[in-house]
């Protein structure tokens, strides 16, 4: 199967284009306290259906040192529920790189990804503020691809990111078969998006 994966880039602050107000409110918080067990939630939760796999065998421990590496999660909530997910990890070179981003499925459609994204990446380009010793951000950055959500790249573009790259089959992207949904063996999930 060919996929095609693109990478984005903000170079300012000022590159960042605010989102319209979801239909639903929309808190986005800091999940200060690194948890394995809730990142390891919110990957399969929002990235069940879009193959995100590659954290799967990660051990507990391997999910701690991730969060404890710098990394910052930011999640929306819906009247005390998870909405959705950006996760943030800062790299050496004043840049932030957006690892994860996704809704869960009930929130798709209802414009928590746009208000996500917009609190995400301003928390990216002020991550300096609340990790002394960090150089200012002077970029920030992802990537996506075909198999994401059909609207994740034009969330993306409307935010005021730019595409710098794009592939076509990245090595070690594995695609093949049935995504695993929610958890290993549930299989993809069907959406009632009445």
């Amino acid at each position: 199967m060919d996929v095609t994966t693109w990478y984005l880039e903000q170079t300012s602050r000022s590159d960042l284009l605010p989102a319209k107000p979801p239909s639903i409110e929309v808190d986005v918080v800091h999940a200060e306290v690194p948890s394995p067990e809730f990142s390891r939630f919110l990957s399969t939760a929002v990235g069940g259906e879009w193959h995100w796999t590659n954290r799967l065998p990660w051990t507990w421990r391997e999910w701690s040192d991730w969060l404890e590496s710098g990394v910052e999660t930011w999640v929306a909530y819906h009247r005390g529920t998870p909405a959705g997910y950006v996760e943030l990890a800062p790299q050496d070179d004043a840049a932030v790189e957006i690892t994860c981003f996704g809704l869960l499925p009930w929130a798709i459609g209802r414009g928590v990804g746009g208000r996500l994204l917009e609190v995400g990446t301003a928390r990216a380009w002020d991550l300096a503020d609340r990790q002394p010793g960090r150089e200012p951000t002077r970029r920030v950055w992802l990537h996506t691809c075909s198999l994401d959500s059909p609207v994740a790249l034009a969330n993306y573009q409307a935010r005021g990111f730019r595409i710098y790259d794009t592939r076509l089959n990245v090595p070690g992207d594995e695609y093949e078969g049935e995504t695993p949904g929610p958890w290993p063996g549930a299989g993809p999930r069907t959406r009632d998006t009445a």
